[in-house]
């Protein structure tokens, strides 16, 4: 166990063989749906007692590294990480600093128009014709509350990914992860479904020349639109402080 001058608290055992854990998957080129070796094993290579690894693999499932499956069989499985872990951690950091829902907006407004750009460099043509057929999906089915939802996030989605940048793709996952609109009021009725089809039709259509300036503009465009929607519709709901129960109501993040 480290240890730290000045009073500063040692590192938990437990966290240290969570790290060592992660590393040996990838050291011995584990992948999803791989297991670990049994917990004698584990016990034996790590030099720990019992409570102390099942802490360490309790906390790599919360970070849904692992699947723990109980009974013969079963046993710590590799799973792959996604952005729930993120915006958890977003939602509890915000709730502490009592920040508004008005903050995911101006970040969002901040953060996607450049994405946008990037993408129109970098996007494959598969992603080019996945985004295509999402926009293809949520016109067919734009009475769909549930199709809408989906294809909207979708859509935000597809274009953070495109950008081949890992970090923007998952930061973009954790704030479509945080909210759903109808969580905080906000009533998104067939008109403004219409809005928002026919602004991810323009950005679509940008991409679809691979022109950045063209990309960017209309995604900042669809984004402000979203701002002043909000802030004219329902001021309420942007003045409400993010709590970290809002993550588990099942929502996505509309614009």
């Amino acid at each position: 166990m480290t240890s730290h001058r000045g009073g500063a608290r040692s590192e938990k055992v437990a966290l240290i063989v969570a790290r060592g854990i992660v590393q040996d998957i990838d050291r011995r080129g584990l992948t999803v749906g791989d297991r670990l070796p049994a917990e004698r094993a584990m016990l034996e290579a790590y030099g720990v007692g019992r409570g102390t690894l099942r802490e360490a693999l309790r906390f790599l499932e919360l970070q849904n590294v692992l699947s723990l499956k109980p009974g013969p069989g079963g046993g710590p499985t590799i799973e792959k990480p996604d952005s729930s872990a993120l915006a958890n951690a977003m939602l509890l950091l915000l709730q502490f600093e009592n920040a508004p829902f008005a903050t995911v907006a101006e970040t969002r407004g901040g953060i996607e128009p450049l994405l946008a750009r990037l993408a129109a460099s970098r996007m494959s043509d598969e992603s080019l014709s996945a985004l295509a057929e999402s926009v293809d999906r949520m016109a067919v089915h734009l009475d769909d509350r549930a199709v809408f939802l989906e294809t909207n996030k979708e859509f935000h989605n597809g274009v953070a990914w495109a950008t081949e940048n890992a970090l923007f793709g998952f930061l973009i996952n954790a704030m479509l992860d945080i909210f759903d609109g109808t969580v905080v009021g906000v009533d998104y009725n067939e008109r403004r479904r219409q809005a928002v089809l026919k602004a991810h039709r323009r950005i679509l259509d940008a991409l679809l020349l691979r022109d950045s300036d063209a990309s960017e503009a209309a995604m900042a465009e669809h984004i402000e639109e979203y701002a002043r929607y909000m802030a004219r519709k329902y001021p309420e709901a942007l003045a409400r402080p993010i709590t970290w129960d809002i993550g588990w109501r099942n929502g996505q993040l509309l614009g």
